[in-house]
């Protein structure tokens, strides 16, 4: 087993780019002015040090900012009132429950995630943090090989708990997870979706989560259960078990661009098909989310507890006892304040201070939280800016993809987990191009 760590290089959002440093568990960022290192492994400030954010690999245990606590709520989608970009989203998770980036719209009450030509697909993250709970989604899934609909809970330590729909088999889902982002190659598992196809059909997923089990649950059924008991190492005298507070995040990605590797492209049914069905009508891949849901349960009852507004991280173990509750606030006031100073910037608007090339993270190719080289992404099919009509809206995009070599072949990490390791998560404001 090896430590899973991410790696990616960063599109400048400035005329001058920014030299951001990489960080990951074992090469914390070295710098207090950019002191968080996002989940893509680069350091700055801003939304760097919000959700995503590992402690781990920043500068420092507070480097990050606190986490919002978990919200039961259910959500539906007459529209995007309720959902920000990420340049605009500083940490106040009671103002908006997502993040997002790529082109999204509703329809019909229904969230519709998009990939059109070329492009690198939407994310879509839940702000509130869940420390166990019942995560209820009905779905949808995109079509076609290459294309990759994703349902996850991951943890800013890279605990994940996944479901992923191949679009080259419209009969299963598959199921995994990971704590603090070990490999593993036996922790994938698929579950056969009966009643018609995944695309054409409504079908209802939940993720049950609680200290002892995690529960995959499809139309009301279990059909997978994780016992903690059996995630027990005995050389680490650890359990290997998701156990710290994550997000719920959505996502349609191009498993099977060009540019990924081979083993991912294998594992998504083939390359994309940029001249599909979907992409001639309507003009894009694309997901359909219908109601989400959110159940919180209670934290575990030995919970350090001084507040009831954030959760903070009090050693680098990482563990679930390494969890306290605070009243601490999850807000920075400006892109460039960190969980060291959050007041920084506070007398200026949130986008003069700090630059937005080290405020704002941005990836070029990764998937399941696995570092990715260059992906192509054609800039005529987003331009970069944000549109808005009420009912539609999109960004430039993030990237997702898995890291090549310069044979192509898979890489070590990636041939471990490209049968279903989920995609990367946070929005970026731009697109990258080769």
């Amino acid at each position: 087993m090896v430590r899973f760590v991410t790696s990616l290089l960063l599109a400048s959002l400035s005329v001058s780019a920014f030299a951001a440093q990489k960080c990951n568990s074992s090469s914390q960022c070295k710098e207090e002015k950019y002191p968080c290192c996002s989940q893509y492994g680069e350091c700055g400030t801003g939304a760097y040090c919000l959700g995503g954010c590992d402690p781990l690999a920043s500068f420092s245990l507070d480097s990050c900012a606190p986490m919002p606590v978990c919200e039961s709520k259910t959500y539906t989608w007459e529209n995007l009132d309720n959902a920000v970009t990420q340049d605009k989203y500083l940490g106040n998770s009671s103002a908006a429950d997502w993040t997002y980036s790529g082109k999204v719209k509703t329809e019909d009450g229904n969230l519709i995630m998009t990939m059109p030509a070329k492009s690198v697909g939407t994310l879509f993250a839940n702000n509130h943090y869940v420390w166990y709970g019942k995560i209820s989604g009905k779905f949808k899934s995109s079509r076609g090989k290459g294309v990759v609909t994703a349902f996850i809970l991951l943890s800013d330590v890279k605990d994940e708990i996944d479901y992923e729909w191949v679009g080259a088999d419209l009969t299963t889902v598959q199921t995994n997870y990971y704590w603090q982002g070990v490999l593993d190659w036996q922790n994938g598992g698929n579950i056969t979706v009966d009643g018609g196809d995944t695309f054409d059909d409504w079908h209802t997923y939940e993720i049950d989560w609680t200290p002892e089990k995690v529960d995959w649950i499809v139309d009301g059924s279990v059909q997978r259960t994780l016992k903690k008991d059996d995630t027990y190492n005995e050389t680490s005298k650890q359990y290997e078990f998701p156990q710290t507070p994550a997000r719920l995040q959505m996502s349609l990605w191009p498993a099977g661009q060009a540019s990924n590797a081979q083993g991912t492209i294998d594992w998504a049914g083939g390359e994309i098909d940029w001249n599909s069905e979907d992409i001639q009508d309507p003009g894009y891949y694309y997901a359909t989310v219908g109601e989400v849901s959110v159940k919180c349960y209670d934290a575990p009852s030995d919970v350090k507890k001084t507040g009831d507004n954030a959760y903070i991280y009090t050693n680098s173990a990482a563990m679930e006892s390494d969890i306290s509750i605070t009243d601490n606030s999850t807000v920075l006031a400006s892109l460039g304040a960190t969980g060291l100073d959050m007041d920084l910037g506070a007398d200026k608007s949130s986008s003069s201070s700090g630059s937005a090339s080290n405020s704002i993270p941005t990836g070029s190719g990764g998937s399941g939280g696995m570092a990715g080289d260059n992906t192509s992404s054609d800039s005529s099919s987003d331009s970069g800016t944000s549109t808005t009509d009420g009912s539609e809206t999109s960004t430039s995009g993030f990237t997702q993809g898995t890291p090549t070599q310069d044979s192509g072949a898979a890489g070590q990490n990636e041939r471990v987990l490209r049968g279903s390791l989920f995609g990367v998560l946070v929005a970026l404001v731009v697109l990258v191009t080769l």
